[in-house]
């Protein structure tokens, strides 16, 4: 190979690598502004609120993160997961950053249709315990750790997958806040069983996400999921 040749070489070489290394960059890093959902390094995501400001981070894998300002009544959902929700899916999960503020919730997300169901596992939340003072314990359950209050919740006239609907939203809420940052696991089945039991039964599977959610708040958040 001639002196020439082995320049073009070497510089076509040179290009290629940096178009490889910007290219695995930019697919490891994502943010989304607008309400929308897609999928990234195999996961799928949700990014929605209805209004103050928020972006959310996407990162390698099952990792995102956010910092939230929703003012005195914005709500805001986000998380990575699954496009297909399984009832059968045990679920891992760190959280380096979970600052909810007054109101936020550190929570397994998502929802079925026929019926169309708005499904919660909360694990942590800010100074308001969901679903709230007016819910009724339904019973409660003891998994991964910890025990659950269940709750049974309607919605009227609100924002679905499916538009603007009326239909139950199913809680399993820790009795304590479960530590962040740590190899945490959810262990879906346990509290789709414990609520069959009740009568609350679930239809077909929609999207499945470890999600924050804040309602009025101001805050941030770190989290990696995966499947155990």
């Amino acid at each position: 190979m001639t002196l020439t040749r082995l320049k073009r070489f070497a510089l076509s070489y040179a290009l290629f690598v940096v178009f490889a290394l910007a290219s695995a960059g930019s697919a490891q890093a994502q943010t989304v502004c607008n309400n929308q959902t897609g999928t990234h390094n195999g996961y799928f995501y949700t990014m929605w609120k209805d209004s103050g400001s928020g972006c959310l981070n996407l990162g390698s894998g099952g990792n995102y993160s956010i910092t939230w300002s929703l003012g005195s009544s914005g709500n805001m959902v986000v998380g990575k997961g699954w496009a297909t929700g399984s009832t059968n899916r045990v679920i891992g999960y760190n959280a380096g950053i979970f600052n909810p503020g007054s109101n936020g919730y550190l929570t397994l997300y998502g929802w079925s249709t026929n019926p169309l169901i708005e499904y919660y596992v909360v694990d942590n939340w800010g100074s308001f315990t969901p679903p709230g003072s007016g819910a009724a314990i339904l019973g409660t359950i003891t998994t991964d750790g910890g025990t659950y209050n269940i709750y049974r919740t309607l919605r009227v006239n609100a924002p679905s997958i499916e538009g603007t609907r009326t239909f139950y939203q199913y809680w399993s809420v820790r009795t304590s806040k479960r530590p962040t940052g740590t190899n945490n696991t959810i262990t879906f089945a346990n509290h789709v069983n414990a609520w069959r039991h009740l009568g609350m039964n679930l239809g077909t599977m929609n999207y499945q996400v470890l999600a924050t959610e804040g309602f009025g708040s101001n805050g941030s958040a770190n989290v990696t999921v995966w499947q155990q």
